[in-house]
Parts: C-alpha cells; sequence; structure tokens
C-alpha cells in the first residue's frame, strides 16, 4: 500500500477545510487536504449555494468573521479589505466557477508546504494510544495510508472522528437534503415567485411533488438566470443507500419543478435547465461530543469564553421534514435571531483522540446550535481556527487537545482572525 507522511492531514476540502488547509500552511506546517470531489469549496461549488452566510450580524450589517474567509469575499469583489460592515448581511458570489478557481489558487500557492488529492475519499482510521496513526483514503493510487501529526476532520459528517471512536449524537429524522438547481432564460417580473410557489402547492396537493419549501429563486448569477433552493428531500446522509435515494429524488424533484414552471408560469415559457448539484446539500448528519458542547442556551444569552476561537452570528435554522410555503424555516416557529456569540477551542477538540480537530457543521454542538454554527462562513472560521491550532501543535511539539484555546485565540488575532468582541 502506497504511504504518504504530512505534518497536517485535512480531510474534507468543503468551506472548513479549504480554510483549515490555507491556515496551516500558512502557520508553517506541511499539510495534505484530501477530498472527494474534482475542486474544493463543499457546499458552494458542490452544492451551489453561493452564499456567504455568518460574515455579518443580520442586525448591524458588521462583519463578524475575518481573516481567510473575508479575504476570500475580497478576492471575489465582494468586500474590501479593512470593510466593517457589509449588506446584504449575507452577500451572494456572482460565480461558482470562479470560486473553484480561487480554492485551487489557494491551494496552490505554497509550493509543497500544502499539496491536495481530488477525488479522494477517507474510508478507515487507524488508532492507537488514544492517537490517530493514520488515515486510509482511496483514489486512483488505489488504497493509500496517509501518516500525519495532526488530523483534521473537516467531512461534514465526522466520518474521521467517528471511525476513530469519538463519541458523536446524530438527531434522526434530520434536517432534510436540499438539491440545488439553476434554469437560464428566465424573464423576471413582479408576480414571479408567487406564481412559482402556487404551481408547487397544487403539484404537491397532486402528489407530484412528495415535498418542497419556498420556493428560494434569485437571480444572483445573470439577469435571466434563476437559482432556485426548493428541493427537500428527508434521509440519512451516513447511509450510503438513503444518500443514493436522496440524490436521485432530488433530481427528480427539480426537474418536477422545471417542468411545471415552463409550462404553467409566465416568465419560464422559454427557459432551459442549466444544471443542478452535482451533490445534495447536506445540513445535518453526525456532530462530535468534544470536550465542550455547545448549547443554544450559550448562544442566546451570549455566554463568553475565554478560548472562543470564532463569532457566529446566523439564525437557529432548522427544516422541518415536511412542505412549507413563504420561508425555508418552519412557519410555526418563531425566529430565532441571536447576537453575535462566541464558539470556543473546546468544540473543536476531543477528550477521545488527542491529535483530532474537527471544523465545520460536526462540530461539538447541539442540533438546535448547530442550526446556527453550521453555516459556510462560520463553518470557515472554525477551519481557520483548527488549521492553525494544527500548526501551533507541530511546532511545539503537543497535541491540539493539550494546546491551550486562549494561546490559538492569541495567534488567530495577531493574523486578524478570531473572534468578534464588542468594542
Amino acid at each position: 500500500m502506497k504511504q504518504i507522511r504530512t505534518e497536517v492531514l485535512v480531510c474534507g476540502g468543503g468551506c472548513a477545510g479549504l480554510v483549515a488547509a490555507v491556515a496551516a500552511a500558512r502557520n508553517n506546517a506541511s499539510t495534505l487536504v484530501v477530498e472527494r470531489a474534482g475542486f474544493a469549496g463543499g457546499i458552494i461549488t458542490a452544492v451551489g449555494l453561493p452564499f456567504f452566510d455568518g460574515i455579518a450580524d443580520k442586525r448591524t450589517g458588521r462583519i463578524v468573521v475575518r481573516g481567510i474567509p473575508l479575504e476570500l469575499l475580497v478576492k471575489l469583489g465582494r468586500a474590501k479589505p479593512n470593510q466593517t460592515h457589509i449588506h446584504p448581511h449575507n452577500p451572494t458570489i456572482d460565480s461558482t466557477e470562479r470560486f473553484k478557481l480561487l480554492a485551487d489558487q489557494l491551494l496552490t500557492d505554497h509550493g509543497e508546504m500544502l499539496r491536495v488529492l481530488f477525488h479522494t475519499m477517507v474510508c478507515e482510521v487507524e488508532v492507537q494510544g488514544g492517537r490517530i496513526q493514520a488515515v486510509i483514503v482511496a483514489n486512483k493510487d488505489g488504497l493509500v495510508r496517509i501518516v500525519p501529526q495532526v488530523v483534521i476532520d473537516t467531512t461534514g459528517d465526522a466520518d474521521v472522528a467517528h471511525w476513530a471512536g469519538v463519541p458523536t449524537e446524530q438527531l434522526r429524522p434530520a434536517m432534510p437534503m436540499t438539491l440545488h438547481f439553476r434554469i437560464g432564460h428566465v424573464r423576471r417580473h413582479p408576480q414571479l415567485v408567487a406564481q412559482a410557489r402556487r404551481v408547487l402547492q397544487e403539484a404537491h396537493q397532486q402528489g407530484l411533488l412528495p415535498m418542497f419549501y419556498g420556493p428560494g429563486l434569485i437571480f444572483c448569477f445573470a439577469h435571466d438566470e434563476a437559482y432556485i433552493h426548493a428541493v427537500r428531500v428527508p434521509g440519512d446522509a451516513t447511509d450510503a443507500f438513503d444518500l443514493t435515494r436522496a440524490e436521485i429524488q432530488g433530481r427528480a424533484d427539480a426537474c418536477t419543478m422545471f417542468r411545471l414552471w415552463k409550462e404553467k408560469v409566465p416568465g419560464f415559457e422559454n427557459s432551459y435547465f442549466i444544471t443542478s448539484g452535482p451533490y445534495i446539500g447536506i445540513r445535518e448528519t453526525r456532530r462530535v461530543v468534544g470536550q465542550y458542547v455547545l448549547t443554544a442556551e450559550d448562544i442566546l444569552q451570549r455566554r463568553r469564553f475565554d478560548d472562543a476561537v470564532v463569532t457566529g452570528c446566523w439564525y437557529l435554522d432548522r427544516h422541518p421534514n415536511r412542505t412549507t410555503l413563504g420561508t425555508a424555516n418552519d412557519p410555526s416557529a418563531p425566529w430565532v435571531q441571536p447576537r453575535p456569540y462566541d464558539i470556543p477551542y473546546r468544540t473543536l477538540i476531543t477528550s477521545q483522540v488527542s491529535n483530532l480537530l474537527v471544523a465545520g457543521r460536526c462540530h461539538s454542538a447541539t442540533a438546535e446550535a448547530a442550526s446556527s454554527t453550521r453555516v459556510t462562513v462560520t463553518a470557515m472560521g472554525m477551519g481557520q481556527a483548527a488549521g492553525t491550532a494544527a500548526a501551533l501543535a507541530v511546532r511545539k511539539g503537543t497535541q491540539p487537545a493539550e494546546l491551550s484555546g486562549l494561546m490559538v485565540r492569541e495567534v488567530l488575532e495577531s493574523q486578524g482572525a478570531g473572534p468578534f468582541t464588542d468594542p
């Protein structure tokens, strides 16, 4: 079996993993990132979500996550380096292909310090004495054994942590999955969304569409191109058969929506289906039980943590497994919008495996708290914290679980990142 050695191994190149890998390399740790797709970016590129959710406080527009996430937004032309506020609070990007290229650039700017393996899937973990000794991946080379000093689990599903024996929680049923898709040559008019919603409601009542929400229908990529998030598919994305079923159902539902809109909604009569996916969007699977479990109470009371490493600000965003109209979340539940809050370093480390960090939606939080922390930019901020901590651990010859979270915070702040603090 082929073997690779590295100081830091990042498993998953999504929002959290991309930023974690760049942060580790910038802090002088030799880093390898593995990603199942042929590109980095996760939900932005593999699913197609164009929103930088979680970068700014909805109430004030104040930017609360800086560092590499803000750098990405600047390089995409959607913000300025010293900008303190942004409107709307969740800006969109105008091209997922540009984001792929930007991610490629960041990943290849560091020479041998940062290596990348796309089309590579984590499939096994070797643990001994409370440490990960090796991670087995599969790609065109066959099975490959990677021997790291520190591992960062940014798989979204906590695959590495779970296989390493770390306790995890998984709410069942989980929030539904969503396949995002795009339709070209759509003529915009004031009644477009309302008419599209009415057609979906009729289709649902007739049994043609099992479930949907919204629809969220915006024109962020081009003036005549509709980006849609309306598919809602229940399922367990940690089960291979169920994930496959959800992908198939998602494509079928997207096709049904397009066909009905083209037939019945003015503005869609000359439209064409551009693309979907290529992966269905997953909101919720496993979450590790780390050294600290962030709760909704922590978020709503804005509990301060000395070891805070990133700031969250998104609302408690839980999607129900049923059809809802007009809004993405459950209209029967109150909209809970917290003020910016701390996410502590201890939610990124575990007590069982000393050389493991996690970042993104699989970090240590309750289901309700994770409905806020799971979004794109918050995940990126956790990624920067995890990558920085991994490099620190390598430099100091220690383990991430033994690092002072306060030290991680101080290093992040010295690099223009870390948590937002009220003046």
